[in-house]
């Protein structure tokens, strides 16, 4: 199995066995054995839909605590767009990132106003016209994890930009050293998530060699402390314009590119479907796809503290107080990828391939003695699921709860049978 870092972990203490994260998982990495979860590491795109639905909170994403900000001199924070719209009572993006100043970091970088570059540069790469169409935003890393793993055919059509997360670590770094005394490990670059995915591309971002941020820490975190400092007046901080603020709804990315044949889909199965409708060959039409794995966009991620309906009106009405600036002169720095993002390693029955092809067979056979109800009672998310666990080991035919009940009825058919032999 490959080296792979989650976010998205269970607590398998106040895990019950119930089934309502292998219904919702997309790439059904999820089984229940023994009455507790098991997330199947190599399936796992860490988009927190398991977070989202699970009723005994025992799926949480791992971010770092802030006594991390001790071990650095100069701390900078980078607030995603979405952010702003965790506020009910902010009347001005400067008076969040005020917040975030008297919270204990000493300079802020928009990861909207990096955002706005992506922007200028996705334009750039459109109008060449030597990208593949229809052209698939790389913004979301729950979606790049999809692709990778379930559609490694639309590889190539994903957008080979870092994510305006990274490119605002890059910048705030290259600031930082310019405008201070601090260099390299001095400085401190943490990301304010929406998202397990976002914290998981902190450490192993796709389309990078390294990642350029130092630590990571969710809405939920950051709410409860920038909030005690809302009404704090401060200084003049914000350099994002609207537009970039715009990126924290679905639909944001794409309105700002000036195009007419685009699809703004939000919502981990709704994007699916859009796929599937790609690889079917029924889209060929739209030139550009922005797709997002939560719904409403970033404000719907499932480490937000808003309502995801409710921080999409705020976004909107407190991106009205960004200015439509042009975008400053900026270091130097490059927007593509340092290196390409490959299918995610298949599983496979067996490594033997003539082992794999008789499995596959076993599979199949069992298969067609399944109900074929996908239920979920045996733990698996399908029926098909369960047939390659009973080949892989891990369950039994008896755990499927139909099959069990045939079983037992047979059983007290032939005891009665031979009773009746007996008298």
């Amino acid at each position: 199995m490959e080296n792979i870092i989650h976010s998205v972990t269970l607590d398998k203490e106040k895990c019950k066995g119930c089934t309502n994260c292998i219904k919702t998982c997309p790439t059904q990495a999820i089984r229940v054995r023994n009455q507790k979860a098991k997330i199947i590491k190599d399936l796992c795109i860490d988009c927190g839909e398991c977070i989202r639905v699970c009723p005994y909170h025992a799926k949480k994403a791992i971010t770092d605590s802030f006594d991390i900000l001790n071990n650095y001199k100069y701390k900078i924070a980078l607030p995603a767009p979405a952010f702003y719209g965790q506020f009910e009572k902010a009347t001005s993006i400067n008076s969040i990132l005020n917040g975030l100043i008297k919270s204990g970091f000493d300079d802020v970088f928009e990861v909207a106003y990096a955002a706005q570059l992506v922007t200028k540069k996705t334009k750039e790469l459109i109008a060449s016209g030597k990208l593949s169409v229809p052209i698939i935003n790389s913004a979301c890393p729950a979606v790049v994890k999809l692709i990778t793993t379930k559609y490694p055919s639309l590889i190539d059509n994903i957008i080979p930009l870092i994510s305006p997360m990274n490119l605002a670590a890059r910048l705030a770094r290259m600031i930082a050293e310019e405008k201070t005394p601090y260099k390299g490990d001095e400085i401190g670059i943490f990301f304010i998530t929406p998202c397990a995915a976002k914290a998981t591309c902190t450490k192993t971002p796709h389309g990078l060699k390294k990642s350029c941020i130092d630590g990571v820490f969710s809405f939920k975190d950051m709410y409860l402390k920038v909030i005690a400092h809302l009404k704090d007046s401060g200084d003049e901080l914000s350099r994002s314009g609207f537009k970039g603020v715009c990126w924290a709804n679905s639909g944001g990315e794409v309105a700002s590119l000036d195009i007419e044949n685009y699809i703004a889909v939000d919502g981990i199965h709704n994007v699916m479907h859009v796929f599937d409708e790609i690889e079917n060959d029924k889209l060929a039409d739209v030139d550009y796809i922005e797709a997002l794995a939560c719904v409403g966009g970033c404000v719907g991620g499932p480490l937000t503290v808003e309502n995801n309906f409710v921080a999409q009106t705020r976004v909107k009405r407190i991106s009205k107080t960004a200015a439509d600036r042009p975008i400053a002169n900026l270091p130097e720095v490059d927007i593509m990828w340092e290196v390409p993002v490959a299918t995610r390693k298949q599983r496979t029955l067996d490594d033997d391939m003539f082992v794999a092809m008789q499995k596959l067979s076993k599979l199949e056979e069992i298969y067609e003695t399944l109900p074929k109800l996908d239920c979920g009672s045996c733990g698996a998310p399908s029926c098909r699921a369960l047939a390659e666990d009973i080949v892989r080991g891990y369950s039994k035919e008896s755990d499927c709860i139909f099959v069990f009940k045939e079983r037992i009825a047979q059983m007290a058919n032939e005891m009665l049978e031979v009773q009746s032999e007996d008298v």
